[in-house]
């Protein structure tokens, strides 16, 4: 078993791409990120990690990190990966980390049996994936792109997402809100009824396929078929510019946003978990 460090993107998904699109939903957030960092190299403020763990000439596992943020993890094919991977962590400035289920809980076990920080389990979330667009029930208004002259709203509505879906303060507000409004490889949607009544976001492009998110409708224009009606509709708009499929995360702890993106034909993939270590 061989860990590999790499420096360079393309390097990196030219040893670890095949692995990763072979199962493009439960890694369309690692495809993800790689594209944000082919699309805005500019947007990070160290450099990435980037790890592939090989036995023989067969990859078994892959991770990255984009500092500060935490690290993605992979699917694991062989549960030997993980102590290796741990290894090459240690003394890694590393706030958390995402992935599947069982094998993220055991690459924080790893880390913390080699002197990290406890770590505990802040979100459970469920990858789901979109072939085809069911349209929701009708509603009012229309979708748009969001404008700079939408900048204060914008920010607003990002920073409650994070707070509310995250449960981070978020720290970066404005330079998030300047990546969306300028549309370096990812776009924001508003829908209009009369005023803007809710936000979802595209990008992180994979190979195939594309991701939505953030989705952000304020408490008091809630249930009334908006966030539907948006994500359908720039769902859809993907599809039909020749993408295969949408990814989307949901909080399993929120059984609305749950049901109303299968309502319009996204379909459950793969658990993945947040984990943080405690702390600063």
């Amino acid at each position: 078993m061989e860990l590999t460090r790499y420096t360079d993107v393309e390097d990196f998904l030219a040893e670890a791409g095949d692995f990763l699109v072979a199962r493009e939903a439960e890694h369309n957030l690692l495809l993800g990120v790689c594209q944000n960092v082919r699309d805005t190299p500019d947007a990070f403020s160290a450099p990435p990690y980037f790890a592939v763990v090989a036995d023989a000439d067969r990859v078994v596992a892959v991770a990255l990190q984009t500092p500060p943020f935490q690290l993605v993890l992979s699917e694991v094919d062989d549960p030997a990966a993980i102590p290796v991977l741990a290894e090459d962590l240690t003394g890694r400035d590393l706030p958390g980390a995402v992935g599947p289920v069982e094998h993220v809980r055991a690459l924080m076990e790893e880390r913390t049996a080699r002197g990290a920080p406890p770590a505990h389990l802040k979100t459970s979330e469920r990858i789901f994936r979109l072939r085809t667009v069911t349209p929701p029930r009708p509603t009012t208004g229309r979708a748009r792109i969001a404008e700079l002259s939408d900048r204060p709203l914008v920010a607003g509505w990002l920073g409650a997402f994070m707070r509310e879906a995250l449960e981070d303060e978020p720290s970066d507000i404005e330079a998030m809100t300047d990546r969306w409004l300028g549309r370096r490889g990812r776009t924001l949607y508003l829908w209009e009824d009369g005023e803007v009544v809710s936000l979802a976001g595209v990008g992180s492009q994979t190979p195939n396929g594309v991701r939505i998110g953030p989705v952000y409708t304020p408490p008091e224009a809630r249930n009334r078929g908006y966030a539907s009606a948006l994500v359908a509709s720039i769902s859809q708009a993907q599809l039909d510019a020749g993408r295969r499929f949408c990814f989307l995360f949901t909080d399993l702890a929120n059984p609305t946003a749950n049901h109303i993106y299968q309502s319009i034909g996204y379909e459950p993939v793969r658990d993945v978990d947040m984990w943080r270590h405690d702390g600063p």
